[in-house]
């Protein structure tokens, strides 16, 4: 028993220290290479005609990320041909949460009809770089001469429940600002979804 506390405290430790470390509006995003669904491994530079990406750090089994599916579909198709395609990264650990095996994520993405890369997170590396505490949680990284840079962290919208509903759409309107070339008015907000599964 005094073990298992022990291994709960650092798993908390590790978990708080991940939350408060993590990219600013402002740093210069690494690249990855992670497995996609379609079994190819995919990084940021596999794009070169980018202005941006969104990376989105989702899941199967959340609800929240459930409710935001349909709504990250559209970010791709009206992103991705002026070159911001998400890029969604699964960061949970499927032997915590056996629906987030990559079977799973495979079926998902069919069922989906996903034309975006579903990457597996593999050994949980680049999520804390990032520092994704829920999913979904956005980054959007414009790609410049001095790397990829991080300039919206946060939510998609201010309405998970109901898409009919939304009044702020934060990440539409931060992807626009960047396209357009102005300054992004709000560039962070709360991520609200389900904790990363360590």
């Amino acid at each position: 028993m005094k073990k298992l506390f022990t291994n709960l405290l650092i798993l908390l430790f590790v978990a708080v220290g991940w939350a408060q470390n993590g990219y600013e509006i402002g740093d210069k995003a690494s690249d990855f290479s992670l497995k996609n669904v379609n079994g190819k491994v995919v990084s940021l530079v596999d794009y070169p005609e980018a202005k941006g990406f969104l990376v989105i750090f989702t899941c199967n089994t959340c609800p929240y990320a459930q409710a935001y599916e349909d709504r990250i579909i559209e970010l791709h198709t009206k992103y991705a041909p002026k070159d911001v395609p998400v890029i969604a990264i699964n960061p949970n650990n499927p032997v915590v949460e056996p629906g987030e095996s990559f079977k799973e994520m495979i079926a998902r993405a069919d069922a989906k009809e996903m034309e975006y890369p579903y990457l597996v997170d593999e050994g949980q590396k680049v999520f804390p770089l990032y520092g994704a505490t829920r999913t979904p949680h956005v980054f959007l990284l414009e790609k410049t001469q001095n790397g990829n840079i991080v300039r919206y962290i946060g939510a998609i919208d201010d309405n998970y429940q109901n898409a009919a509903l939304v009044e702020d759409r934060y990440v539409e309107d931060a992807v626009n600002a960047m396209l357009a070339g102005k300054q992004i008015e709000v560039t962070t907000t709360k991520a609200i979804g389900c904790s990363i599964k360590i």
